[in-house]
Parts: C-alpha cells; structure tokens; sequence
C-alpha cells in the first residue's frame, strides 16, 4: 500500500451515510462497501423507501428509531422519517462527535435538472450544509439493471479526493453528483456541469378502487427546457460523470438589480 493510499485509510474521518431508497437499499451498501475503511462509518437512514420527498421534516408526529436489520448485526440505525429527519436526527442526537463527512446515496435513479428540487436525496445532503458539515450527494444515471460496482468506485474516488485535502468541498455549498450506468471502464471522465434547465411533464393515471373510487398514480417524463451546454444532463449523455455544486442560496441575483431599477409601489 503507498503512502498516499495509507494517509486517506487512516485518516480517522468520521462519515455519515444517509439517502432517500431506504435503508434496505443496494445502493446504500454498495456505497457503505467502497467506504467503510475511509473512515470511522455512522448510518442512519429512512426505515422505508422515501423518494421524491424533497427537503420535508416531521413535525406532527414522533420519530422511531431501530437498529437495522433486526436481530442482525448491527448496520445502521432506521428512522421513520424522511432523509432530511434523518440528518438532523443523526447530528443532533445521535452522534457524538459530529461528522466531518455526509454521503447520501447512491441513489437509483439521476438526480439531475430539475429533480434537484424533488430529490431526498439532494435534501440529505442539503441538510448536512444547512449544520455545516461538508455533503455530497450520488446518484446512478438508471432505473433498471444498476452498475452498483461502478457507482460505488466513483463514489470512493471522489470521496478520497475530499479525505486527501485534493478537492474541497466550499462552505454552503454541497455537491451533486451524477454517475452514468457504464462500467467503471467506460465512463468519460469527470465533469464539473451547472443545473441543467427542465422540468416535468406530469401524468396522471386514473384508476378506480375496488369500491369504484378514482385515484390517480403520477407518472411523466423529464423534459429539457433550456441550453444544455455545460449542464448536469449533457455530462450523464457524453459518458461522463456531472459534478455539480449546489448553494443555499436560491436568490436570482441578477434580477435584484433589474427590480431595483423599478421597485413595486404601494398605493399611498
């Protein structure tokens, strides 16, 4: 083992797992596998699959927690909340020290465009910077025949990289990440892309109950509404990794100006 390699394993860096899929989910442990020797490994994750919850919390009802998977050895700690509970939970509470590290992932399923916005998975990651602690989240390019292999060796690279001081992860900014479904072999590279511009066209199928009651199950498909020059969707095309970093600040800047220039009135 060189040096380099040896300095990263022994680093002594404390690192929460977290997602969205649930705490069953192969690409937690896939994730939890190519990591596990980085660092001293915390998990607390959904006790249930929580996709597309976005950046919701509990409030109107307790939180339980149980050690997972039960009457196992112990792999982590299942909440029965959303990632964003889970996070604050985690750091609140649960662990002590804190983490210097948050993974959230490794989702099934991109988390690029507009469902940034949706993502539990991006929410985790959001809330590990919303109480200051360094967050990435990833994601595989797929919903059918997952690489987990490869996804879980890019997660590692990158996660080496933060551990070995190469690449830093700035203050209030979290990353993004986006992993094509190719073998480790196959993808092009790395690519440091913007949010790419879209949005959903929504569906929704109309059923009946067995009581003849309608209901509806939504479905739909990501559709690119802006240049994809540069963006998170363009990478995932082109073969390649996206690595985009996401701010708190959702503020247009750009149009404070232009609405200072002729700010609304209030009748007198």
């Amino acid at each position: 083992m060189n040096s380099r390699r040896a300095s990263v394993i022994l680093s002594g860096m404390r690192i929460l797992l977290s997602n969205d899929d649930g705490i069953q989910a192969p690409g937690l442990h896939a994730l939890h596998a190519a990591v596990k020797d980085l660092g001293e490994i915390h998990v607390v994750a959904p006790d249930g699959e929580r996709s597309a919850i976005g950046h919701g919390i509990t409030l109107t009802q307790p939180l339980h927690t149980r050690s997972w998977p039960p009457g196992g050895p112990h792999f982590g700690t299942a909440v029965s909340g959303t990632p964003a509970d889970c996070v604050k939970l985690a750091v609140s509470r649960l662990l002590d020290p804190n983490p210097d590290l948050i993974l959230s992932g490794i989702n099934l399923g991109p988390n690029a465009g507009i469902s940034v916005l949706y993502s539990g998975t991006v929410s985790a990651a959001t809330e590990g910077v919303i109480m200051g602690i360094p967050s990435i989240a990833l994601s595989l390019d797929t919903f059918t025949d997952p690489d987990w292999d490869s996804a879980a060796r890019v997660s590692r690279a990158l996660v080496e990289q933060v551990i070995a001081g190469r690449m830093k992860i700035a203050p209030g900014i979290f990353w993004n990440v986006n992993i094509p479904n190719l073998p480790y072999e196959q993808i092009a590279g790395v690519r440091i892309t913007r949010m790419g511009a879209s949005r959903f066209i929504e569906k929704y199928e109309e059923r009946l109950d067995p009581w003849g009651h309608p209901y509806y199950w939504c479905t739909g498909e990501l559709y690119e509404t802006g240049d994809a020059n540069g963006t998170d969707l363009e990478a995932l095309r082109q073969r390649c990794v996206s690595l985009s970093p996401i701010g708190l600040d959702h503020t247009d800047h750009a149009a404070i100006d232009a609405l200072a220039a002729h700010p609304p009135e209030l009748p007198k």
